[in-house]
């Protein structure tokens, strides 16, 4: 009987591209493609190093002189709902969830385009049109979910959050809601929900994706509580946001050569500086 060895995945860098976190600042990523029999083992194994999923390919920012995006996660265990937030739960007991299987809807689309011309009209997602929509929500090779909130009353579809489920948690993808909604902080609402869910699935962790130390679009990560960051290739407590501050200085980043030496595979082999 012949024996084969699994292929160990290839790792690249993409060319630097203007940080949409940092002003002034460039940002460029270490991706690998995510697809045949082992995708959903070794996404898993990655989400466990920082990397995030964006359809068939994961990534994690890999900047030349910068090492401010971190990759967060709630430790379910250790979070307490504080006082806004059982608010927020509260003004959002109308909603209604439902889990999916990823087929993305008209309705799914009317929404994400009404979120994005509302709060990132000049984002890189801003142009995607339908066929792009359906992509980042179908082309996955793992276990994925779509998973909606409508209003009880309406029946009218409030939010939508792209849910990769993970061997330890759940990882929210792509979140989107109702602009008009301003007033329930459905974005913080749709993350207390997941929290739920991982409680429910006897999950430990929900992978938030990056957090920016300083930066305001992220600054809501820090308000949960049991909140974890991927630093120094292990996983931190965060105890005061303050502490980060340092990771934009441009020494915090080692080679790309030794980032990629320091990431094990699902079986527990590291990958060796030349697959970059």
């Amino acid at each position: 009987m012949r024996h084969t060895l699994p292929i160990a995945p290839q790792f690249y860098v993409t060319a630097p591209q203007p940080c949409p976190y940092l002003p002034g600042r460039m940002e460029r990523k270490l991706f690998t493609a995510l697809q045949g029999e082992g995708a959903q083992r070794l996404n898993d194994g990655l989400s466990k190093q920082g990397f995030r999923r964006s359809q068939n390919v994961l990534y994690r920012p890999s900047c030349a002189d910068c090492a401010a995006c971190l990759s967060a996660r709630i430790n379910v265990a250790e979070f307490a709902a504080s006082k806004s937030q059982r608010r927020t739960i509260r003004r959002n007991a109308g909603l209604k969830r439902r889990a999916t299987s990823p087929w993305a809807t008209e309705e799914q689309y009317s929404l994400f385009r009404r979120y994005l011309e509302s709060r990132h009209a000049t984002g890189g997602m801003a142009d995607m049109d339908t066929f792009e929509f359906a992509a980042m929500v179908e082309e996955t090779p793992i276990r994925t979910r779509v998973v909606e909130y409508t209003d009880t009353d309406t029946g009218a579809l409030i939010a939508v959050c792209l849910t990769d489920i993970l061997d330890d948690g759940v990882s929210m993808v792509y979140s989107f809601y109702d602009p008009d909604h301003t007033s329930a902080s459905l974005g913080t609402y749709v993350i207390l929900d997941h929290i739920d869910i991982a409680r429910e699935n006897d999950l430990p962790y929900v992978y938030l994706g990056y957090w920016v130390p300083g930066s305001p679009k992220m600054g809501y990560k820090a308000g949960f509580s049991g909140l974890e960051v991927y630093v120094g290739n292990r996983w931190q407590k965060m105890r005061n946001p303050e502490d980060f501050r340092t990771q934009a200085h441009p020494l915090v980043n080692d080679p790309i050569s030794e980032q990629v030496a320091n990431i094990s595979l699902p079986d527990g082999r590291p990958l060796r500086a030349r697959s970059v």
